[in-house]
């Protein structure tokens, strides 16, 4: 979801960004305050007047929901604990903590800042709509401090829902964390109540929609399908983190590989290393020295019928740092690596030259493994 996100500013060395969803729901906000909210407050206001309104309010939100986001960071730094960036998405928004925190109680305080921060916001904005009255300031001044107080009070409430990635859900994780001593085990329970709480408001919103309030019906089901999502994609790194915690390359490669020499024809390459030995994946050795490597899509761009006049050393992909990685590079780098790449296969070097070769399926039956053991 945050890969193409916008960067607008950076803040105590954070940087703030925009998810793509932002911009939708900053549209969709603009209009419903325009057409909705404050022609129901201001009757006798002009449309340029309340487009100018919905606009100041929706800025209203993005800082609100930016204070919200640099109270858990602050928080979490008070704990030692790092946050990479802040994003707002269609939902609200996100602090991308570097690592899961390490006590229940440093997960209690983290997550309970951002709503105590936006109570305070709430109280900030209904202090100043109380002193806007006593002074008589005008009556649209007015409508949107009372719609920013409301809009926080809502926002601190919504967020103490025990669902993942709301701080409700990390609430409760900590509970059930300082119970059991578990963090794994806790997530997996409040990662439950957070499904269950998803397909509750899933049903609602259904009911809803039937009932003629489509609009509020549709959102309710989105925001069920977002949350479930969210948890699935929580545990999913949970488990991926735990299995590789700890873990090197040389832990989680294929040693002894299967080599070829430059020196073969593309003919004997195919039949009698990738379809004989059912590979796709050849390191390519010259007198022990690591040359590059050799797969089925390179071959692939080769026409047939010149496999046999072609030499491997022809078509050899030389080693770099594209495509090769360290003998003790963390399981943690290397998940990167995969990732930023997009490659399924590494060479794996050493001091001695080619000590293995590492792939993506590698990595999956090492994590498939660890989540049957539990």
């Amino acid at each position: 979801m945050w890969g193409n996100s916008l960067k607008v500013a950076r803040l105590n060395g954070i940087d703030i960004t925009l998810d793509p969803s932002w911009f939708l729901i900053a549209i969709l906000i603009i209009w419903s305050l325009a057409t909705g909210y404050f022609p129901a407050e201001l009757p006798e206001a002009k449309p340029a007047t309340l487009l100018f309104l919905a606009t100041i309010a929706m800025l209203g939100l993005f800082g609100s929901i930016v204070l919200h986001e640099l109270a858990h960071a602050f928080v979490a730094g008070h704990f030692g604990l790092r946050v990479r960036r802040i994003t707002l998405f269609l939902f609200g928004g996100v602090a991308e903590l570097e690592s899961e925190p390490v006590s229940a109680n440093t997960e209690f305080w983290v997550a309970i800042a951002g709503p105590v921060a936006s109570l305070c916001i709430a109280l900030a904005f209904w202090g100043s709509g109380y002193i806007a009255l006593l002074i008589g300031a005008s009556a649209p001044l007015r409508s949107v401090l009372g719609y920013l107080t409301a809009l926080n009070i809502t926002l601190a409430l919504f967020n103490l829902l025990p669902a993942f990635p709301m701080d409700g859900g990390r609430i409760l994780r900590a509970w059930l964390w300082s119970r059991s001593g578990d963090f794994l085990a806790a997530t997996r329970q409040a990662i439950k109540a957070s499904k269950a709480l998803s397909y509750a408001i899933a049903i609602l919103g259904l009911l809803a929609a039937f009932s003629g309030a489509v609009t509020l019906g549709l959102w309710a089901i989105f925001i069920a399908l977002f949350l479930l999502a969210a948890a699935r994609s929580t545990l999913a790194n949970l488990e991926k983190n735990k299995a590789f915690e700890g873990r090197a390359v040389s832990q989680l490669m294929s040693r002894d590989p299967w080599t070829v020499s430059p020196n073969l024809s593309l003919s004997e390459l195919v039949n009698d290393v990738f379809l004989k030995h059912a590979i796709s994946f050849v390191p390519v050795v010259e007198d022990g020295a690591l040359l590059g490597y050799v797969d089925t899509q390179i071959v692939r761009k080769i026409d047939r019928e010149n496999w046999t006049t072609t030499k491997v050393d022809d078509v050899v992909e030389s080693c770099s740092d594209a495509n090769t990685v360290d003998y003790d590079m963390s399981a943690t780098e290397l998940i990167a690596k995969f990732v930023s790449s997009g490659r399924r296969k590494f060479l794996v070097v050493d001091a001695q030259g080619l000590a293995g070769v590492v792939s993506l399926s590698d990595m999956v039956s090492v994590l498939n493994i660890s989540k049957e053991i539990g």
